[in-house]
């Protein structure tokens, strides 16, 4: 499996976006379910997957900030506060999430790779080449080794380290009671989803087929885990959900596309995702969010009516609910400069 390739296939989703029409078409279906539309973020390279506090007045996020090649870890405060980095400033890093309890934090990050200034030089040098030739790259993931989930304070202090199984382990979610830890970890050779107490210990395997498994978040009811999982072809994605003890997986969505980041609505039964078809090579993907209400029947998770929520030309990913979900944040290229920055609105759910 190729990893670089498979990730999402996120090489074409932040790449995408029609740099000539960045503007809402007069016939957008967006202000039926979005207002008051704002950008959050701006002072950095790019910016993204962001989530909220529990009392829903902070967010964190992932960003690359002005002098450093890797993302890093930022708190902000709601509505216009200034971002203050949590992530040591060194290293990959990404997949931070709120424990529920408002307490803690937990991310991912390559900061003990043993051979970082290496990495590091590595990196800057292939952007400098880029910037020297005018070379724009497709946005690509990489399953970094030494990438581990870590636990700090609100502040980024007293870090401590959960994971420690060679390879790759990130993309952590807390479940809501802050008892369990879903993420992806290529431990076992591929990327599968793991539960772990959320001090690291008793770590259970939830998935074991070929492919890739990853992007957990634990139901509100903590019953289910939604993930996004390339098993049926590669570099395509499909949205799956699963129990937590690991039985009675389903695949949610059945197309010719990539399908990524799900996320649970707190208090109804829907779940938000970003999509993009690929069934006809000639046609510019264009990635949008799409939600889905679901029902519980037979002791499986039963996909329902699909609801398109954005159509604008640039991509819109990497969508989360507010704890009350009241608000939605996204990843959007929608900015002036084409840059990927964190955006929030009002959301109003489907009738």
């Amino acid at each position: 499996m190729n990893f670089k390739l498979s990730v999402f296939v996120l090489s074409l989703a932040l790449a995408l976006g029609s740099p000539a029409a960045r503007g809402l078409a007069g016939d957008s279906i967006e202000g039926k379910y979005l207002g008051n539309v704002r950008q959050l973020t701006s002072s950095f390279v790019k910016a993204g997957e962001g989530y909220f506090s529990p009392d829903g007045r902070t967010i964190i996020y992932q960003a690359v900030p002005q002098g450093y090649p890797f993302y890093q870890i930022f708190k902000q405060n709601l509505p216009d506060g200034q971002p203050q980095r949590i992530s040591t400033g060194r290293g990959r890093t990404t997949c931070s999430y709120f424990s529920p309890d408002g307490k803690h934090l937990i991310y991912a990050s390559s900061h003990l790779d043993p051979r970082l200034s290496q990495t590091e030089e590595a990196e800057r040098k292939r952007q400098a080449e880029d910037a020297k030739s005018g070379t724009r790259r497709r946005y690509q993931w990489d399953f970094d080794p030494y990438m581990d989930i870590f636990e700090a304070d609100l502040d980024g202090k007293n870090l401590r380290q959960l994971t420690n199984a060679k390879g790759y382990d990130a993309e952590g979610a807390y479940s809501p009671d802050g008892k369990l830890i879903a993420f992806c970890s290529d431990r076992d050779g591929d990327p599968d989803l793991y539960v772990m107490n959320s001090d690291g210990t008793n770590i259970r395997q939830l998935t074991n087929a070929p492919g890739y498994d990853g992007g957990p978040f634990i139901s509100p009811d903590g019953k289910w885990v939604v993930y996004r999982s390339d098993r049926k072809k590669e570099s395509y994605l499909q949205i799956h959900v699963i129990g937590i003890d690991g039985q009675n997986d389903v695949a949610l969505t059945d197309n010719v596309g990539v399908n990524w980041a799900p996320y649970w609505h707190p208090t109804k039964p829907c779940i938000i995702w970003t999509g993009a078809e690929h069934s006809d090579p000639q046609a510019r993907p264009n990635y949008d969010l799409w939600l889905m209400k679901y029902e519980v029947r037979d002791g499986k998770i039963a996909p329902g009516p699909i609801t398109r929520i954005t159509d604008n030309p640039a991509a819109d990913v990497l969508p989360v609910f507010s704890p009350d979900g009241q608000q939605l944040m996204w990843t959007s290229n929608r900015t002036a400069d084409h840059s990927s920055q964190l955006f929030i609105a009002d959301f109003e759910l489907p009738e």
